[in-house]
């Protein structure tokens, strides 16, 4: 047999006995293919042979024998210069690992991170006697696949100047998308998802990532990219050529007009991320876009610390029993107080605490002074004597301005960490700066928390500092508009969530029916019921959970017990029910303790939940479920505890807008039936 042919059948004994006689092999193959480690999953590279496209790099990937993107141009549109990937040949194809390991994070949807791939180099050059080469990295796991460009070092290629990629994504054929539509490149990714054939998306549209997409019978896609350095953000625009395709359209440059990245070889692209399940609720267990970022570059981390925070901006500084609530001394007390009784471990002082100044081109805060009101002092005193640590609110332009100098001060006054707001844009400018930012407040033990953010690309397996990050319409719209709603609650796990942690800031208490509901500054209402509410902090995926509503919203409420106790990072995900738009069923493990949050759109949900994810033995639920009259009084929940097993299946009846959250754990003696107490 031929050694190309063991190659391709990538047989991974016979791979072993090859790369053990013949080191360092490198074949060329026709049309090069990997496959994932369990076989359901193929990716292709090829030329196209014929027709207008002859020449042209293209791709495509099959699901269990079924055809979910068709061939998908490759390249790059370069300034000045023809394009790059049409009138191409393949040299050769290089299978470089089977790679099977485990990595241990500080925050995440499970830990240790299993990281399984197949992975393939294919080197590529155009013909004609003054070619330029680049090659095609790919990687192919059990639940999707990914690739990415290295462009060499070479005379014609030195210096890039990268207008767009020609990057595809086709359809095998017409496709159910929920995407994002942002109205341009400078945006705070704050917006509604939308369900829309792929063939009616306008070209002119900007389509943010990630995206979710259903091939009808064939698989459910998500599309993204993963770490992001040294370039500008990709987005999808549909192709006008083709009905069932969208293709990439990076973010420019602001200084260099018709530019989108400028760099040196040699250089990477980002990881083109496409996430391939059977069933949604399987891309929302994904670990791919950690997976493909490089590993923990902080020695130690011992000091990063996940956890929930009281937070006085969503509630207007609303405070019973302060004199004079607001951005002060006292109401920053009152808070703290509330974070302690509470067991959360912080209080986030949002935007307004810094001395205002003038002559500055930014937003026109002193990171390194706190304005007359505040006594910064006396509240970081009074936070250590509750065992509450302090995060500080700042505007990106005054972080760019004030770090060097702001960091290390933060760090001597004892601020555990930074939410960093308003960069609104991901070009490569703004890129390279979340970087910086990250790095930098490392340098000082400070934990990082971007709003006005764009989505998550796996910086956080790099800086474990960087707990979260906003990019999503979350419940701060409720100030001021109609839009915050269960149907808009319900899409977030399958669409925003499939990139990464996401501040959303849940927990509001005020809740109401659709028809009562009033957009208000001070102490906001929320569409939807309490228990949908509480579910949604096992639902959403936040290392660092800000507790939206105001102190004395949660006094007496039986509900704040399990928002003590929800834990904000994970041991083990499952996805139990999901439906996209309607609803879905969370489990997530902290230690020996499960928590399950479930939560539906406007259309009640009757739902079954095993157990079957427990160990041996006999365990206890609380269950905090929509009460009977939760339709009409959406406040209303009920309690219910009852010894549990694996093979118990518990009842979820979600009303409209309605959810259930659930906590389990390991039964005591005391709490099995034949100890209860009368």
């Amino acid at each position: 047999m031929k050694t190309s042919a063991l190659i391709s059948s990538w047989n991974p004994v016979r791979i072993l006995v090859i790369f053990l006689l013949l080191p360092g092999i490198v074949l060329a193959q026709a049309n090069p293919t990997v496959p994932s480690p369990n076989g359901q999953l193929q990716f292709t590279i090829s030329v196209v042979q014929d027709g207008p496209q002859k020449g042209q790099l293209v791709y495509d990937a099959s699901f269990r024998g079924k055809r979910i993107l068709e061939q998908s141009r490759l390249g790059f549109e370069v300034q000045d210069q023809r394009p790059l990937g049409f009138d191409t040949e393949i040299v050769s194809s290089t299978p470089l690992a089977k790679v099977d390991e485990t990595y241990n994070i500080v925050a995440g949807k499970s830990n240790p991170v299993r990281n399984a791939y197949n992975a393939m180099k294919v080197e590529v050059r155009e013909r004609g006697e003054h070619s330029r080469s680049f090659s095609v990295e790919v990687r192919a796991f059990d639940d999707g696949f990914a690739f990415r460009y290295l462009i060499p070092d070479q005379v014609l290629l030195k210096s890039l100047h990268i207008v767009n990629e020609r990057t595809q994504f086709q359809f095998s054929k017409e496709a159910t998308t929920y995407p994002l539509i942002l109205r341009n490149f400078q945006t705070s990714w704050e917006d509604s998802y939308h369900t829309i054939p792929v063939s009616s998306i306008h070209p002119d549209w900007l389509v943010a990532m990630p995206l979710l997409a259903e091939v009808p019978g064939v698989a459910w896609l998500g599309i993204t990219e993963a770490d992001l350095e040294n370039y500008s953000g990709m987005y999808l625009q549909a192709d006008p050529y083709s009905d069932h395709a969208l293709t990439a359209r990076l973010a420019p440059r602001l200084d260099v007009p018709g530019v989108s990245v400028i760099a040196e070889a040699p250089m990477h692209s980002p990881w083109r991320v496409i996430m391939v399940a059977d069933d949604p609720g399987r891309l929302i267990e994904s670990n791919m876009v950690l997976n493909l970022s490089p590993p923990c570059a902080i020695a130690d981390t011992s000091w990063i610390k996940p956890g929930k925070a009281a937070w006085d901006w969503w509630s207007g500084s609303y405070a019973d029993g302060v004199d004079k609530p607001g951005m002060n001394t006292a109401t920053m007390r009152h808070y703290i107080d509330f974070a302690a009784k509470s067991g959360f471990e912080y209080m986030l002082i949002d935007a307004g605490w810094a001395a205002h100044t003038v002559g500055v081109d930014a937003s026109g805060a002193d990171l390194t002074q706190a304005q007359p009101d505040i006594n910064m002092p006396e509240i970081l005193d009074f936070a250590r004597s509750r065992n509450v640590r302090v995060w500080l609110w700042a505007h990106w332009s005054d972080v760019n301005r004030q770090m060097d100098e702001a960091f290390p001060l933060f760090e001597k006054w004892g601020i555990a960490g930074v939410k960093i707001d308003f960069m609104n844009r991901d070009d490569q400018w703004m890129v390279e700066f979340y970087r910086r930012v990250v790095k930098k407040a490392a340098e000082h033990h400070l934990m990082v928390d971007f709003h006005g953010a764009f989505k998550p690309d796996g910086l956080r397996r790099t800086y474990p500092n960087l707990l979260t990050r906003e990019g999503v319409m979350g419940l701060e719209y409720n100030k001021w508009s109609y839009r915050i709603t269960p149907d808009h609650n319900v899409m977030l796990p399958f669409t925003r969530m499939l990139a990464g942690p996401m501040d959303y800031t849940p927990g509001g208490f005020r809740n109401t029916t659709r028809e009562q509901f009033q957009p208000r500054n001070l102490k906001p209402e929320v569409m939807g019921t309490r228990a949908h509410q509480t579910a949604l902090f096992v639902v959403f995926e936040s290392p660092f959970e800000m507790v939206a509503d105001y102190p004395e919203a949660y006094a007496g409420q039986k509900e704040l017990g399990f928002l003590s106790a929800v834990p904000t990072t994970w041991d083990e995900t499952r996805v139990l029910n999901a439906k996209v738009g309607d609803y879905v069923t969370i489990a997530r493990r902290h230690g020996s303790e499960w928590y399950v949050g479930s939560i539906a759109g406007w259309h009640a949900a009757d739902l079954k939940i095993n157990l079957g994810f427990l160990g041996s033995g006999q365990y206890v639920a609380e269950i905090y479920s929509d009460a009977p009259d939760a339709n009409e009084n959406p406040t209303h929940t009920t309690l219910d505890r009852k010894v549990v097993t694996s093979t118990s299946v518990l009842d979820a009846r979600l009303v409209s807008g309605g959810g259930q959250a659930i906590r389990i754990h390991a039964a005591t003696a005391e709490e099995l039936p034949s100890k209860k107490r009368k």
